[in-house]
Parts: C-alpha cells; structure tokens; sequence
C-alpha cells in the first residue's frame, strides 16, 4: 500500500480497531474508501453500496466482538468494508474473480460471515434465527441485522419484523436508508420514510413542537396531557410508529456517515435490550463524485477510470447483449400488442425495460423486491385480459414458485415468464446463476418451457408467447450476446408450440441443444467431423413440450442421443426426454445427458465455467467421442 494506507495496514481482523483512537478511526473511513475504489476500479465489481456503509462497519466491528457476535448483511452488496476488516483486504484484489473470493458473504470463507447471502429482504429472518438459537444456548452475544431500505419492499423483511417483535429476543437492525436499492426504490413504505426524513421543515416543526409541549407545567393532568400530545408529535414526524407498532423500539433516523455519533449510540443500542431499530441515514458512492451522482450507474461496476467515473476499456464492437435485444422487442410488441404490460420486480435496468419504462409507462409496473407479489399481481391483470409480461433474473423467480403454480398455472393464465440470466452468470456466482429454472417450470402443469438459440429466436420467442393463450409461457436467455447473425429488421414469427429445429443433418449422433447451448452444439458437431462422426444438431427451443414426433425418429434414425443443457441435471430436458424415450419402450439409439452439476457452481467467467463443468463445445465433443466408442 501507499502511504495514504498508513493506519489500514495495521488492520488485520476487527480486534485491531479496539486499539485504535477515533481520530485514527476517521483516517482509517478515509483510507478504506481510498482502498475500494482502487480495486473496485481495476477489478469490477459492486461499488456504491459499500462506499455508503464504511462507518457504520468500521463503528461495528470497532464495537462489537467478531466472530462471537454476529453481522448479518443484507444482499451482501455493501460487504466489501467487512471483507476488508475481516482479514481478507489482499484477497479483495481477487474479488469475483476465477479462483478468488465471493462478492458475497460465504460461511465457508470466514468465520466473520455470520450468514451467506446474493438476495434481498433475507437478513432480519436469519439474524432472528441466530439471536434465538443464542437464546437457546443460554449465551449473551450480539445480534445485529443490517438492511438497506430497498430491501423493506420485500414481503420477507415485514413477515421477519413482525415475529422478531413480538419474539423479544435482543436483536439489533440496523435500517442503513439510502433511498436506493439497485434502481431507485417504489412503494408507499419508501416515499414515506423519504418524505418525512427528507423534509427539513417537518422535522424543525416537531422539535419546536416536542420542545414547547416539554415546557408545559408538570401537574398530573397537564404533564399526562403533555405526555400523549409528546407522543402524538413524535409519531406524526417520526416514521417510528410503524416500526414501534411491531415491537421494535426506535431510533433515529442518524447520520449514519458520522463516526463520532455511531460509536456512541451503538454500544447503548446493543445493550438496551429487546429488539430494537436503529434507522441510518447514507448516500450510496459516498468519497466517489461519480457514483453520489449516478448511484445507480455505480451500483455494480466494470473497471473504471475513479477521475473521470469512464469505462477503462469500452467493448469490443459486436452483437448487443440478450437482455438489450429484448428490451428491444418489449417496445416492438408494445406497439402490436396493445393489452401488453410489463412487471419488473426493481430491475428495470438489469431487464432492459427502461426504454419501455419510457415510452409506456402506464404499462409498466416496479413493484419493487416483491417476486412473488409480482406474479400474483400479472395474475390479477392476466384475469381482465392484460397479457403481463414477468420480466425476471431467473434466480429471483425461485421466490415467488408458490405463485407461479397456485395463482398462475393451477388458474391457466396466460402469464409471460421472461427469465434473463438464464444459465451460469459469471461473477455473481451461486447465488444468480439461474440453473433451476428449466426442472422447476417443467415440473408445473399446463407451463410452456422455452430457450432461444439466438436474438432473432429471442423475439420469435416473445410474439409466441403473446399469441399463446391457453395458458402460461416461459422463455429463458443467458446474460451473454446474441450469436452473429442477429437482424433487429427481421419480422418476428410465430413458432409452433413443442416444434423444434434441424439445423445440420447427420447420421450417427443426434444432439439435442436447448437455448445457449445450440451455439456450443453446432461447434462440437464440427469437431466430432474430424473425427469421423457424423452429427445432427437440433435446436430443442422447446423444453416443454417435446417435439415428441422428431424425438421418435431421431432416435430411430441415429446411434446416439445426446442432449446439452445449461440447467441442473436434476429434471430440466434431459429428465423430460429420458422419460419420454423410456415410456416409448422402443429400441434405437443410445443415450447420454449433458447437464450442470447436481450442486452449486462458483463464480467466474461464464466461458471458464462451461468448461469446468463440460459444456465448452470441446467437452462436450470429448464426451461423445468417449460414448461413441463404448
């Protein structure tokens, strides 16, 4: 390090706070800032959110008695000062990276990571978990949950509020208010914390008012009197009646960028007892002119230049990414079709629907971190004949399973389930790669399951699915770029349902790609030619239903069966054709599944992990080769 390093260099685990006075305190908020925005520029990564909390962690684990007492992070986007604290500052070089540490909290990389986490609204529900099994042990440490206010428009966070309250356990939350989540937050629950913590004249109105009723005589009716108007007061220019309404005792809201105060208040929260809330005032991207003025830009980063807030190295001119290609055919099909509406759950960025956003924003809707309101909401509006598109990371989709079977399919509504990042993601790792989502649609009755091999296909997909109507449809693209041959001036069509497609005729092995994996096919189907292996490569861009009639004579009219997906092998494809092809009883061609793992892939980059798991076009040609000569 620098020397602007001086006092970060002595910190190797957050008992080396204790030793440190509070001016050093302050210079070590400064160099730890200084630290992240060095190796978040040079590496990538999520940035605003930790830059917000360097403080509040610093005060925390200046505090509290880590690992015995426990942190709970939210999401986990604000870990990096953790991380740092927590004896891994030279491992943060290596962040996401191939080989290197999570972006997110793991139990299994330290100690100091009370509870792992990748989604939102989880940290209340886990903290109370761990105070209660505390509890139960007869033990006295600390509990501490820390959440961002995006992270109160999950139904999660209330249900895990509501039982801490009335549980009694001492737990601190922490309710770090940014007034951000990734995109800017909605509902009613943040406009009102924004409004009354934001609003200068009515917090100067309820301390003159407070201060006056405090002045009144003291006798039993007036002080009684004084009392409840006191009370009145404080819950009318407080949003602290909310929260007291559910056990909680209140306080704040605070400067949650002034040490001094932070490590003054904290000890006495922590020893007060019971659950309490302790509500913190940040800006995410604090220390960064860049990321305090686009917040949301610099959530999650690629390598930037920290004095310009520029990309350091601009892409490589070539095809738009999936999810830009969609956005694209969200505003196309808005146009035709009329009674199409939209529904993201915050992510309207990472889905691409801004543009939408823009153009129809009576059709569109943020529900803000609420999955599972999400696709009971598209089912309310597919019953008065809106065709609501739920645009979704794959992964967040698993929140809100109950509502896809019960108030989508079990009522046969034609709800549109568009999954982005489907597949292995790269960096974010375990915790966003979508691998599921093929083996649990699947297995939900009357759902249409579909992958695009490509970006025309991709729109292909979506007038599909608008045309379809008999019940739901789901389609889902990799977070990667659409293959070479992506023309936005084609008209889109309209598939036959369970239809598939031959692109390249053999007669020896017929494999059977589904989505992204048509691409890895096509060049595996290459590299098997030279050795002497004929292939037929067929685009199964529907899981659900099969192309039962093509099944039957590819599996007559060839020695191998194989087929390729970037899901689990538990269910998914594969599970779906090995079941038609034993329930046919016939005789014909071998077979062999090439799937994802029956376990949790790491993060790095998607190529690099294809591979790992032998879905890189020469894996999956060894494989063959090693069938075709048993």
């Amino acid at each position: 390090m620098t020397e602007k390093g001086i006092i970060l260099d002595r910190v190797e685990n957050p008992s080396d706070l204790k030793e440190l006075e509070r001016d050093q305190l302050v210079i070590l908020c400064r160099e730890i800032r200084e630290f992240i925005i060095d190796v978040v520029s040079q590496q990538g990564g999520h940035l605003g959110a930790s830059l917000g909390v360097v403080e509040l962690t610093v005060a925390l684990c200046r505090i509290l008695n880590l690992p015995e007492d426990k942190v709970v992070y939210d999401t986990g986007h604000q870990a990096y000062v953790h991380k740092v604290l927590t004896g891994r500052k030279e491992k943060l070089w290596g962040i996401r990276q191939y080989g290197g540490i999570s972006g997110f909290l793991k139990r299994d990389e330290s100690e100091h990571d009370a509870f792992g986490a990748g989604h939102a609204s989880t940290a209340i529900s886990a903290a109370l978990g761990l105070a209660t099994a505390r509890d139960m042990a007869g033990k006295d440490s600390k509990v501490v949950a820390i959440l961002g206010d995006g992270a109160l428009t999950g139904g999660l966070a209330y249900e895990a509020l509501n039982n801490a309250g009335q549980s009694g356990s001492n737990l601190l939350v922490i309710l770090n208010d940014n007034g951000m989540s990734i995109a800017p937050n909605v509902g009613a629950l943040s406009q009102y914390l924004t409004n009354i913590t934001s609003n200068p004249t009515l917090m100067k109105l309820r301390e003159e008012v407070v201060s006056l009723v405090k002045k009144l005589p003291a006798g039993d009716a007036v002080g009684g009197l004084a009392k409840r108007i006191e009370s009145g007061i404080k819950s009318a220019f407080v949003p602290s009646a909310l929260f007291e309404a559910l056990g909680f005792t209140y306080f704040g809201p605070v400067d949650g960028h002034d040490l001094e105060s932070l490590l003054d208040i904290l000890p006495r929260l922590l020893d007060r007892g019971g659950p309490v809330l302790l509500h913190v005032h940040t800006k995410k991207g604090k220390g960064l002119t860049h990321a305090e003025e686009d917040d949301e830009g610099f959530h999650g980063v690629v390598p930037f230049d920290p004095q310009t807030g520029k990309i350091r190295k601009q892409p490589a001119g070539g095809t738009p990414g999936y999810t830009k290609v969609f956005g694209q055919a969200m505003l196309d099909a808005a146009e035709q079709f009329p009674q199409m509406a939209a529904i993201t759950a915050a992510m309207p960025t990472g889905t691409g629907l801004n543009p939408f956003k823009e153009k129809y924003p009576a059709r569109f809707f943020d529900v803000g971190i609420a999955e599972a309101h999400a696709v009971c909401f598209a089912a309310g509006l597919a019953c008065e004949g809106v065709r609501p598109v739920v645009t979704v990371y794959s992964t967040f989709l698993q929140r809100a399973y109950d509502q896809v079977v019960h108030d989508v399919a079990l009522q046969k509504l034609p709800v549109i389930f568009a999954l982005d990042r489907g597949g292995l993601v790269g960096a974010d790792g375990p915790t966003h790669h979508g691998v599921l989502d093929l083996s649990y649609m699947c297995s939900v009755p009357d759902m249409v399951v579909a992958a695009p091999k490509d970006g025309n296909e991709l729109r292909d997909m979506l007038w599909t699915a608008m045309d379809h109507t008999a019940g739901p449809f789901a389609f889902r693209f990799p977070r990667a770029s659409v293959p070479q041959g992506w023309d936005p001036s084609r008209p889109p069509q309209v598939l036959p349902i369970g239809s598939w497609e031959i692109l390249g005729e053999g007669s020896d092995v017929a494999i059977l790609a589904v989505g992204a994996m048509v691409a890895e096919a096509t060049a595996a189907a290459v590299k098997l030619a030279a050795s002497g292996i004929n292939a037929t490569v067929v685009n199964a861009r529907f899981v659900k239903p099969l192309d039962e009639a093509m099944l039957r004579d590819l599996r007559s009219s060839h020695k191998l069966l194989v087929t390729v997906e970037e899901n689990s092998c538990v269910g998914g494809f594969g599970a779906a054709v090995a079941g038609f092809l034993e329930s046919e009883r016939s005789t014909g061609a071998s077979f062999l599944r090439l799937a994802l793992p029956d376990g949790f892939v790491t993060h790095g980059p998607r190529e690099q992990l294809l591979d790992d798991v032998g879905l890189s076009a020469e894996k999956i040609a060894a494989r063959i080769l090693a069938e075709s000569a048993r």
